[in-house]
This record gives C-alpha cells, structure tokens and sequence, in this order.
C-alpha cells in the first residue's frame, strides 16, 4: 500500500535523492539507514502518529518528544513536520518540573518517548500538570523500511513547523514559534552560504532541542544529501578516535573521512585538551583528519569563541580555520563569516546570511547606524544593537502576545518587523575580508560585544564590551576559563569583575610561586587593554557553570559569587 507524505520542501529534497544513499549513521553501533529507509520510516511513523491522537486531528497541534540523538530522533521529527504538527523537541537532560512547564504551556497534545526515556515521560506525566497529554510510546526502528512507496501530495495545512524553548536566563522560558516555512528558508539561507553538498559527512555531537543541532547540522544536511553521523553524548576521545579512523594505518577502510563539524567552543576545548593525551599515532592521524584537505568545514557558534582556541585548532590542523557565525533560538543563522579563509577575521561573525535583513540600531540615540556611520563624532566607534528581518526570523512566543510585541519594532520603510535581538555589535571594515566570490561576505563586518543586559557594562562614561575583556584574558596562559560581569559602583556606576577559573600554569603563577591573582591579572592586562577595561575585582573559582551549549547565565553567576547585589 502507497504511503503518503505532504509535498512541503524539506520531503520534496529528501526524495530527490539517491534512495541508496546513506543518511543517518550511529556512530558507534554502525548501523546505517539510506534516504529511501527515511523516507519510508517517516511515513510510516506519520500514519502511527495519527492513529495514536484519540481521533483529534494534529494539524497545527504540538507533539512534545522525547527521543535519543539518532535514526528514531530524525524520524520522529520529521514524521511530526509530514503530519503539519508542530514539534517540541524536549531535553532529558531537564528535571521533570521544567518538563512540565513545557508541556503545560505548549499546551502540548501528546508526549511521545522511545524506549530509552519512557521511564522519563511516565514520571513527568504522573503528577502536576495542568494539562493531559497522551502518552504515546512508539516502537524502536531496528531496520530501515524499503517495501513501502511514498508519495508526495499537495500540503492541507501550513500550520506545522517547530518549537524551541529559550534558555529563559530572565524570566520562564518561552516557547519560539518556527513555522515550517521559516525552517525551511533558515536550511536554504545555509545551503546556500556554507555550501552543503551531497558527499558531505557530518559528525553530530549536538544537543537536539536547541537551533544549531536541529537546522544547521540536522535539517539543512538533509536537504542537501549529506551523511549525518551521531555520537551522543560527546565524548573527546570517541570523537578524535571516530575522526582519525580512516587516516589510520592499520584500521578498518568502511569508515568515511568527516568533512564537516559544527560544534561550540567548549567542544573546540575540550578536543583541543584531549589530543595531547592521546597516542602518537592517533594524534597524527587526527591531525590529518581535520586538516583543510580533509575536513572541508569546522563551524563555531552558539557562544564566543576564545581567540587562543581559534589559533591552536589552526595549528593543530596545519590551516583549518574555523568560521565563526551569530543565531539564536528566534532568528536561525543571522550573520556569517565566508568560506574563504580570508573571511574568517578573528572576533567577527561576519556579514548578514542569504535571506537576512540586518541593521545596528544605535543602542544610546536609537538611530540607524548606516553603512559609513559606525563612527561617532570623536570617532569612536559606535554601539548598537543587531535587530534583524526576513524569512528566517520566528513568527511568535507561543502564547505570550505581550512578549512577542515587545520585541519587534515596526520598520519604518513599511516592509516588515524588526526584530530586536539584544545584542550589541559594532561594524568595522577588515582589509582582506569581502573579496570571495560569496555575493553576501561583502562590505563591512559584524564585531558582536556581548548581550546588551548582561555584556555591555557602562562604567564611568564608557562602554565596555565583556566580551573582548573575555578574548584577552582567554590569551593568558594562567587563564583556562573566565567571565566578566558588572557590579554595581557609586563612583562609577558600574564596574568590571571577572570570576576565574585558573589553568595549571596559573594555581602557581603569581609571585613566589603563589596562586595568580587581582595583581597579576592587572600587570598582564595593561598592554592589552585600557585602564578602565581592566577588571577591578577578581575571584577564583573551581568551575563556570554553562548550559549544554557552553552559554554562562552571568547574572547567577554575579549572585552565586558575591550574593545579591543592588541594582547598578
């Protein structure tokens, strides 16, 4: 019997393909699935769906899942978007209360769990919510399904599409609404910018209920044809061993070289830290691995990256540069740094992506910085905060009207929204960046500064970016991880601190052999920065806490190192 999927983007691209091309791989296990098995199994899996909703159709409902990083993963995502369904991917990582928070306020019509967390889903379903979610448990794919015939039939709803919750570091989190269509057009603004092609492999080591592993390594890949390989949770040595495999001498040949790793910072480190631990033969075969003949494209995203990082993975790499680019949970991919390695200025996230629409708005007089105007008239250069429009930004915050209009503006040309991301950047010229062939890398690049709530701090008349103060510490060598903040000050309104977690060399690198202090930080700061970016207090701690993307929540942190403080 023929099966049936809606004729919407990303199904008509997973059906162009080769159906004998393999799609999904478990790293580990090495069981692999083709395009024509995924086509099959999602389906499949769409008609299960449906016959498992209690009779209420799913068109523009939200189906909360719980499922691992793998084959069972895209599947479920997918079977949702093919039943015009949205998708709330949902992290077992959270405690069962914030789960419930997000089925209650999703409003969520089912809670589907694989095998693996259905103790997990049978725990937050039990007790305290508002709402009744059905408890559907599917059954795991063992095998790809060929037998089937797929085909593809006008759409009869538009309502489908996905919904990420925010990290919610001021306030709840909150649901952002990515229609199918705005998913689609954030995968081509990719395609097109990072030139996603068919004998890609990708290696996954994402989480899967934030932006960066659902769009950029997950659903862009396939529309493009790639391998999409998983190892989850990362893990320094399985990756290095899974990279340096094919470049090994004595090693099975099945496995297939990765071209193509989009990861974060903290994942660039801790790879960076474990390759000195590793044998003499694997550290050669995993430094060719990742060399640019060999690993077409290594990204860095959702945090900033460490310049120190930047320079040692191009030297373990014997050239490979890693593309720095700026999104979040509402807008996708915003800003771009090229392929071109001259377009990889360090510090820079590049320039608006295909699709995007950017501008700075002045984050002191409100107006539009133009091209040509990032000085003011002291010539200094001039804040302002990234607001962005376009097919690729978010439709809504689930049923929260207030929040949504907060933060979009109306744009004065009568085209459309802005919206306000609250993030500061400045935009320079950089002399050898802008000269590829990428129609979009040109003109003058984008230098973000931080958060405007929490990385701009104002002290005395100034504005200073915690973020650069951030870059020079990271260079220090007594320095393994650092965040600055501000602290409110009488005489200066605000203050620049930084809490840091010191590297070996540190713990007995101030004078005498003592651990590095306030002083040193000073001395080895004072060529680098002005005086008054210079932090005024330091604390030494064992460990920053981060989210799972490498993110610092730094107003619990200023609360959990030097307790409430009034408001600067």
């Amino acid at each position: 019997m023929a099966s049936t999927l809606p004729k919407i983007p990303i199904f008509e691209a997973v059906a162009s393909h080769n159906p004998k091309s393999t799609a999904i791989v478990h790293s580990l296990s090495g069981r692999s699935f083709t395009y024509g098995e995924l086509l099959n199994d999602v389906a499949a899996a769409k008609d299960k769906l449906a016959r498992n909703t209690n009779g209420k159709a799913t068109q523009g409902e939200r189906i909360a899942f719980l499922v691992e990083n793998g084959y069972d993963y895209v599947v479920t995502l997918l079977a949702i978007l093919g039943s015009h369904a949205v998708a709330v991917p949902l992290s077992p990582t959270f405690p069962a209360h914030e789960l419930r928070y997000i089925l209650d306020q999703s409003q969520s019509l089912m809670l589907l769990s694989s095998d693996k967390f259905q103790d997990k889903a049978d725990e937050i379903l039990k007790e305290g919510l508002e709402t009744q979610p059905i408890n559907y448990k599917p059954d795991k794919i063992l095998a790809g399904n060929t037998i089937e015939t797929v085909t593809l039939e006008n759409p009869i709803s538009s309502k489908g599409g996905m919904m990420l919750y925010t990290s919610g570091t001021t306030s709840r989190p909150k649901g952002v609404l990515l229609p199918q269509s705005v998913l689609t057009a954030q995968s081509l603004s990719l395609l097109k910018a990072w030139n996603y092609i068919s004998t890609d492999r990708l290696l996954h080591v994402l989480p899967l209920h934030h932006i960066h592993g659902t769009v950029n390594a997950l659903l862009t890949p396939l529309f493009a044809g790639s391998t999409i390989e998983f190892i989850f949770p990362f893990n320094a040595q399985a990756v290095w061993e899974r990279l340096a495999a094919p470049f090994l001498p004595e090693t099975n040949k099945s496995k297939e070289k990765i071209t193509f790793l989009t990861v974060v910072p903290t994942i660039y480190n801790r790879l960076l830290q474990a390759h000195k631990s590793l044998s003499p033969e694997l550290q050669e075969a995993a430094r060719k691995a990742i060399s640019p003949e060999n690993m077409r494209l290594n990204i860095s995203g959702s945090a900033a990256l460490p310049t120190p990082t930047k320079a040692a993975w191009t030297e373990l790499s014997s050239g490979n540069v890693l593309l720095e680019r700026y999104g979040m949970t509402e807008v996708g991919m915003a800003l771009s740094c090229g392929l071109d390695f001259r377009d990889r200025v360090d510090g820079s996230v590049g320039w608006p992506l295909p699709s995007v629409e950017a501008r700075l708005v002045d984050t002191e007089t409100n107006e539009i910085i133009n091209v040509g105007e990032e000085l003011d008239k002291d010539g200094k250069e001039r804040h302002g905060e990234i607001q962005l429009r376009g097919p690729t930004i978010f439709r809504e915050y689930w049923r929260n009207p207030d929040a949504t209009a907060s933060e979009f503006v109306e744009g004065e040309d009568g085209k459309g929204k802005w919206f306000k991301t609250g993030d500061v950047a400045v935009r320079r010229e950089a002399e050898s960046a802008g000269k590829s062939s990428q129609d979009w890398a040109k003109g003058p690049m984008y230098f973000i500064q931080g958060r405007k709530s929490a990385d701009i701090i104002k002290t005395g008349g100034e504005k200073v970016s915690a973020l650069e103060i951030e870059r020079e510490m990271l260079s220090l060598p007594q320095v393994a991880e650092c965040a600055v903040v501000a602290l409110p000050s009488d005489a200066w309104g605000q203050k620049v601190a930084a809490v840091v977690v010191l590297s070996e060399e540190g713990k007995t690198g101030g004078r005498g052999g003592k651990a590095w202090g306030p002083m040193d930080m000073r001395r080895a700061l004072k060529e680098q920065l002005a005086n008054y970016k210079i932090p005024q207090e330091m604390k030494v701690v064992e460990s920053i806490p981060k989210n799972a993307m490498g993110k610092i929540n730094k107003k619990l942190l200023v609360k959990d190192v030097w307790g409430d403080q009034p408001s600067a």
